[in-house]
């Protein structure tokens, strides 16, 4: 249990801070976090989280990003490659995908997600599998959780303009697919 401050109007018109005490709690599954929620319905304000990582992006200021190493100057060329920027990137660090300079932000979901599917492109990952590395359960209660975590990872990716997408493998489960390369050879994880 913290101590939290809020701003709230005071009497004269100005802002005070006022504090409230605020439960957080880390969770890795949805069940563990509705349990835990019900536990202390009206005990106080509660923060849920998945993991140790999301609590500490949410309690530490946002800082700016190191500067960027120097490019060399001409990049190798292989008879495959386009631009450089043609690379489906994930920042890790700040949790963002890239493409073509271009960021989009990621849930932790959806960051363990398409990192997950970037390790091997053109593997098709079983729901299993998927379950096992985003939501570190292999409990399946159906496919809808996966289907619906897809389906805002490629609105985000559709959003970059990246070719890259994530194809349904009916009956089976998911994998990374870029529809203007044969084989995907522009994905980084980072």
């Amino acid at each position: 249990m913290v101590t939290a401050r809020v701003p709230a109007p005071g009497d004269d018109g100005t802002i005070d801070q006022q504090e409230f005490p605020l439960l957080i709690a880390v969770a890795a599954s949805v069940e563990e976090r509705v349990r835990l929620a019900e536990l202390v319905d009206d005990v106080a304000p509660l923060l849920l989280v998945s993991s140790l990582d999301e609590l500490r992006r949410l309690l530490t200021p946002a800082q700016d990003p190191p500067p960027a190493p120097a490019a060399p100057a001409e990049p190798p060329r292989t008879p495959d490659a386009r631009r450089t920027g043609d690379a489906l990137t994930i920042d890790s660090r700040r949790s963002v995908a890239q493409w073509r300079g271009r960021e989009a932000p990621l849930t932790d979901l959806e960051h363990d997600l398409l990192t997950k599917l970037m390790t091997e492109p053109v593997k098709v990952w079983t729901y299993e599998e998927l379950h096992q590395a985003v939501w570190r359960n292999r409990h399946l209660r159906g496919t809808a959780d996966v289907h619906s975590l897809v389906k805002r990872l490629r609105r985000k990716l559709d959003e970059l303009g990246t070719t890259v997408t994530i194809d349904a493998v009916r009956g089976t489960g998911f994998r990374l697919a870029d529809h203007q390369r044969p084989a995907i050879t522009g994905l980084r994880a980072g």
